[in-house]
């Protein structure tokens, strides 16, 4: 069964509200198995196990968490060849911008050479309806890829 991996850092309500949506649009797509790990705790053997990853963060101060940038930092050479075109999906959180956030972001799942499958989702305020259902259709999408 493919495994699908949610590297994520949920500070807030309003971003475990995204995260809960994030378990709905998985929980769409029958026979894909869902791992979801905090930034801070998942690791090389979890990115190498996964068939696929869904990551999210706070936009914070105009970057990523650090939380997600010590996942990146973690696995970056023990995944680099092994995870060349790994589907993702990625989804930001800010009170008012997540530009820079997602360029990071996309600056360094390129250098990995990852697979983006899904459209970015750039969240801002607290999420409304049609946000968390644009939360649950990145991740079915990120899953039916897989």
């Amino acid at each position: 069964m493919p495994r699908l991996l949610v590297v994520h850092h949920t500070p807030s309500p309003n971003l475990q509200a995204v995260l809960e949506a994030v378990r709905e649009g998985v929980a769409m797509v029958e026979e894909v198995e869902l791992v979801v790990r905090p930034a801070l705790s998942a690791g090389a053997a979890d990115l190498l196990e996964a068939d696929g990853v869904v990551l999210g963060t706070p936009a914070n101060i105009g970057y990523m968490s650090g939380a997600l940038k010590h996942f990146f930092d973690t696995v970056y050479y023990p995944c680099l060849d092994a995870t060349v075109g790994l589907p993702f999906g990625v989804y930001v959180h800010g009170g008012d911008d997540t530009a820079g956030a997602l360029a990071a972001i996309a600056k360094i799942t390129g250098a990995l050479r990852w697979k983006q499958v899904a459209a970015p989702l750039s969240l801002t305020g607290p999420p409304t309806a049609a946000d968390l259902e644009a939360c649950r259709e990145l991740a079915a999408t990120v899953a039916v890829t897989l």
